[in-house]
């Protein structure tokens, strides 16, 4: 089974990107971090890894996309709480991150998106352990 998870990410700048997600209180793996790389720590076992665009490119022959122009994923983070929720939404856009979308509030499920400086999506999830999932439409 799969021990770990890297979420591998082209950035402009892996010193600006480091210093976005600090004010944002992620820290950084100094053993797998240099001027073309930073391994950010989300959680036990997770990781973001922030790579020079140049850097990036030599793990693939397809094209880079811009993510300020276009979707490459949405990268969803789970928090404790509604408040968490907001917080870390709220220190993105303190930071010089970007709304992607208003809040969404489905009952079970708070969430809010919000853009890093290079334009990659984060979506801050709080799902309620006590409440139920609708069912889906029957349409």
């Amino acid at each position: 089974m799969h021990k770990q998870i890297y979420v591998n990410l082209a950035v402009g700048s892996v010193e600006q990107s480091m210093a976005f997600f600090s004010q944002l209180g992620f820290t950084f793996e100094p053993k797998f971090t240099n001027e073309r790389a930073a391994c950010m720590v989300i959680g036990e076992n997770i990781y973001a890894m922030l790579l020079a665009k140049d850097f990036f490119q030599t793990f693939t022959k397809k094209t880079l996309c811009n993510p300020k122009e276009s979707t490459e994923a949405l990268i969803c983070l789970s928090c404790d709480s509604r408040a968490q929720v907001d917080e870390l939404a709220d220190k993105a856009l303190a930071a010089g991150g970007a709304l992607a979308r208003p809040a969404q509030d489905h009952g079970f499920m708070y969430e809010r998106s919000v853009e890093d400086i290079d334009g990659h999506i984060w979506e801050l999830v709080y799902m309620d352990p006590n409440a139920a999932m609708p069912a889906a439409d029957a349409t």
